[in-house]
């Protein structure tokens, strides 16, 4: 377990989302990635029931309830949806969000899938295959992947990666939502704890009334928005070498005012719009394609299937502020 100091938190969590380090954590607890593919293996398997133990409330009582229990529920495997030739962009928008919610969010502390932010488009996509395929549940991370993997095949409705920073009681929170653009409307798709903080329908006027709305939510929660990370239009093409750019824009939230925050997002919104047009690299062989898959299958384990160019930052480095008062040290409200 790492023991840290506030400080050197916030630095980990930088790093953390670039890197990906084995141990992960947000707001101070930990979650691990499972780095061995599906199956998963029996030590990644150990391990997470390890963890569920630890970070749940009665983890012991819920493990042995669950592992030693001869029947379980079957869980029903949600249908990737199909759509009518006449079925509008905001109604297909809603029916990908409801396979992602059925989907349902990973509590478990150990996220199933490893997305490692540097890949080319094209073996992230062969991921999301593979979650439609095991049907596990799913990190909003995981979910702006299975998002873009969605909607590749609706060219008039773009996608960008929107991430968040929030503060609550000295610890600091990460969240990512799939941002879309069509019809001159924004909206959101992604999965979260709070039903808030993940799907926005198809209705903003602009980016900036979409992050206010999601600032918003989080002040329901007693979190601060101390920065939005905004990322480039991602390519349709299934099988483009291109990465995504995950942070084009970085806005420090509190040292703006509404108005320069609002321009911000207003001159981001246009960067999005050049790139639309641009030539996209080549696609690559066949046999380049297959060498960009998903990782190798590890070998059988105790259960298979349950039934980050060009940035810019809007301020100078921030020095940490106090913690909240007392009564609400020691308590998280994790989004």
């Amino acid at each position: 377990m790492l023991r840290t100091t506030v400080g050197s938190v916030e630095e980990r969590d930088e790093e953390q989302e670039d890197e990906g380090d084995e141990e992960l954590r947000d707001g101070g607890v930990p979650f691990f990635v499972n780095r061995g593919g599906l199956p998963v293996d029996e030590e990644t398997w150990e391990r997470m029931w390890r963890h569920v133990a630890r970070i749940h409330p009665n983890g012991e009582a819920l493990c042995k309830g669950i592992r030693g229990a001869t029947e379980l529920p079957k869980i029903p495997i949600p249908s990737v949806p199909t759509y009518q030739p006449t079925t509008s962009i905001p109604q297909r928008l809603e029916a990908i969000q409801k396979y992602i919610r059925d989907l349902q969010y990973n509590h478990t502390g150990t996220q199933f899938f490893e997305i490692k932010k540097s890949r080319p488009l094209t073996a992230l996509m062969d991921i999301a295959k593979e979650m439609t395929r095991e049907a596990l549940p799913i990190k909003c991370l995981e979910a702006v992947i299975l998002g873009i993997y969605l909607t590749n095949n609706m060219p008039g409705v773009e996608r960008f990666p929107l991430s968040f920073k929030t503060q609550f009681s000295g610890n600091h929170f990460h969240h990512i939502v799939l941002g879309v653009h069509s019809g001159g409307r924004f909206g959101a798709l992604g999965i979260s704890r709070r039903e808030d903080l993940m799907f926005k329908p198809l209705e903003f006027r602009t980016l900036a009334d979409l992050v206010q709305e999601f600032e918003g939510a989080y002040r329901g929660y007693w979190h601060t928005l101390r920065k939005v990370k905004i990322g480039q239009y991602v390519s349709h093409d299934l099988h483009s070498v291109e990465q995504i750019e995950w942070k084009h824009s970085i806005l420090d939230v509190d040292k703006l005012t509404k108005e320069e925050l609002r321009r911000e997002l207003e001159r981001h919104t246009r960067d999005m719009r050049l790139k639309i047009g641009k030539p996209a690299p080549p696609s690559p062989t066949k046999d380049r394609r297959n060498s960009m898959g998903s990782p190798l299958r590890g070998p059988g384990s105790p259960m298979r299937r349950i039934s980050r160019v060009e940035r810019r930052p809007s301020g100078e480095k921030k020095v940490l502020e106090q913690k909240p008062s007392s009564d609400m040290n020691g308590y998280q409200i994790r989004v």
